[in-house]
């Protein structure tokens, strides 16, 4: 109770700025927030038993379809039997569902291998693509890996291309300019994750979902991801889809308008969040990323190696620890985050554009969601529909 009210008044405390909604007011809250200090007494936790934080008791469990995810299958991507997983909601935001970590031990090692060298790679879209040829941004995970390797060594080198990397995305490439989707700005989505992205669908009742689009957020240690709905998609009946890796981050999930005030939690690595039904429209946002308090040094579930023998048709593959070696350097002041969407209803179409519209191509210009606080340049954002 003590850190819940020093939280709070913590919170009352802070002046509210002309025009500042209620969000935006816990937005910069959070984001100015000191980890290890009372500031984070009112964010809830779902890796303890039911939740902790000063709104733990709007926690619920939530009930998820065991029998439609054969524990096969989860193993095939890496995940636990859904029987184990545990799954929880919150009062008031019907549609939303938590899964604290339910990846088996060293199998997180694989998504965050795709995300840092195989989904990064051409011909997916991403932030550096603005600024640079396609030539220069090929192969990213070859140009970045000996200055990852080697970090440590040597801390005054430049950034290497993955520590510029923002954004990426897969499968409907998003028009940055008109907000939309469109059928001629696809490249093939990857299968394993898709995969993935079927079983946790299932798991919580979404039988038949389809992964057609992802966006993946690199965050470093002072990136935010601003408050935004994710409306492009062109059926909302299905559910966005959220898998967490790296460091820890604060979660901030509002309501249908941004005078509501978000609820806060935490994200961890391997954690995953489904949006859907009510809370598949509502306001969210990440205003920090928090630094290990061992320094720079990984979540101890990334500890563990995946096993050396993988079930023969899983979807997951062994990762070196050549390459492990690389994806750890950048993580220990990291963050990656894969969010996957079902774009179309089944048999539906893309309506027909007008052909100017149709030739304006992906571009970034004149958006902005993913940022660095450093920065005094805004940053391309990440999220259509912020």
């Amino acid at each position: 109770m003590g850190k819940m009210a020093a939280a709070l008044g913590s919170v009352a405390t802070l002046a509210t700025e002309p025009g500042e909604d209620a969000f935006r007011k816990l937005f910069r809250f959070y984001r100015q927030s000191r980890p290890g200090t009372a500031d984070l007494g009112g964010v809830i936790d779902f890796s303890a038993a039911r939740g902790s934080g000063p709104v733990a008791h709007k926690v619920v469990r939530s009930q998820l379809s065991v029998s439609s995810v054969s524990d096969h299958d989860a193993h095939r991507a890496g995940l636990q039997p859904v029987s184990s997983w545990r799954a929880y909601g919150l009062e008031g935001y019907p549609g939303f569902i938590f899964i604290p970590n339910p990846f088996l031990p060293g199998y997180q090692w694989h998504w965050v291998k795709q995300c840092l060298k195989l989904y990064s790679q051409k011909p997916n879209v991403c932030n550096l693509d603005k600024h640079m040829t396609k030539e220069d941004t090929q192969d990213l995970w070859e140009q970045s890996k000996e200055f990852l390797r080697y970090k440590e060594v040597n801390k005054r080198r430049p950034r290497s291309l993955l520590e510029k990397l923002r954004w990426v995305t897969l499968g409907y490439h998003y028009n940055w300019d008109s907000k939309k989707y469109s059928a001629d700005h696809y490249t093939p989505f990857p299968s394993d994750l898709a995969f993935l992205s079927e079983q946790v669908a299932a798991a919580c009742g979404f039988q038949g979902f389809q992964a057609e689009a992802g966006i993946l957020n690199y965050y470093r240690l002072d990136s935010t991801l601003g408050i935004h709905v994710d409306k492009s998609e062109l059926d909302h009946s299905k559910p966005l889809l959220s898998f967490s890796f790296g460091q820890s981050a604060i979660f901030l999930l509002g309501g249908l308008k941004r005078d509501e005030a978000p609820t806060a939690m935490f994200m961890h690595s391997g954690d995953i969040m489904v949006m859907s039904g009510f809370s598949r429209l509502l306001n969210h946002a990440v205003p920090k990323v928090l630094p290990s308090s061992q320094g720079e040094s990984l979540p101890c579930c990334l500890e563990t190696p995946p096993p050396a023998v993988l079930p023969r048709d899983a979807v997951v593959e062994c990762c070196s620890m050549e390459d492990w070696q690389v994806c750890a350097s950048y993580l220990k002041t990291a963050r990656v985050n894969m969010t996957v969407r079902q774009v179309l209803a089944t048999d539906q179409d893309f309506p027909l554009e007008p052909m100017e519209e149709n030739k304006r191509g992906i571009t970034t210009e004149g958006y902005c969601h993913l940022d660095d606080e450093k920065s005094h340049v805004k940053r391309a954002r990440l999220n259509p529909d912020s």
